[in-house]
């Protein structure tokens, strides 16, 4: 478990930044120059990733049950990561309506995809790992939300071809990971 929140406190780390220190950020990034803070990041990001993928594994060898969830969460779950799918595929979709209203789909739908993993699952190891990003994306959703205003940011409205495209291109990633690729990336099919 000592690896797996070391490399939670690692990868949320580096993406709390400009969370909790957005000037520093920003001296930092013209102080090193746009190449070498996006190394340094991608690095620091990439180690804890390796630290999360690696902690996990091993505190799933030896559970800690805290709770059974009742059968009917995983299919909660399913319809859940479903929207997040939708939402992660709307951030780089041009000019949808998903990104219009909810400005930053990709936090938001990790927040989806933490919650939907956290009705599902009642091991120790999935609380911490579920838990950790759900906290980081609500933390990020409003200091996201509270820079916006700040900026006075405004987003394109969205156009229907867009968000369509947006939602059948979210649920076909959504069908071949749940499908296909949980099982084997993750040894859980969850269908």
């Amino acid at each position: 478990m000592v690896i797996l929140i070391l490399g939670l406190v690692l990868f949320l780390g580096v993406h709390s930044v400009r969370i909790v220190a957005d000037d520093w950020r920003t001296a930092k990034r013209a102080q090193l120059g746009e190449a070498k803070w996006k190394a340094a990041y991608s690095v620091l990001s990439l180690l804890g990733f390796i630290l999360i993928v690696w902690g996990f594994g091993q505190a799933r060898q030896q559970p800690v049950v805290l709770w059974t969830p009742p059968l009917a969460m995983r299919h909660v779950a399913g319809l859940l990561t479903a929207v997040a799918f939708i939402l992660l595929t709307a951030k780089d979709i041009p000019r949808n309506g998903i990104k219009a209203r909810v400005h930053h789909p990709m936090v938001l739908g990790v927040k989806v995809w933490a919650l939907a993993h956290l009705l599902a699952n009642g091991k120790l190891h999935d609380v911490v790992l579920f838990g950790s990003f759900l906290l980081w994306a609500i933390l990020n959703f409003r200091a996201a939300r509270r820079r916006d205003l700040a900026q006075g940011t405004v987003y394109p409205a969205g156009t229907t071809g867009a968000t369509v495209t947006t939602v059948v291109a979210g649920l076909a990633g959504w069908a071949v990971f749940a499908f296909l690729l949980h099982g084997w990336l993750i040894g859980v099919r969850p269908f």
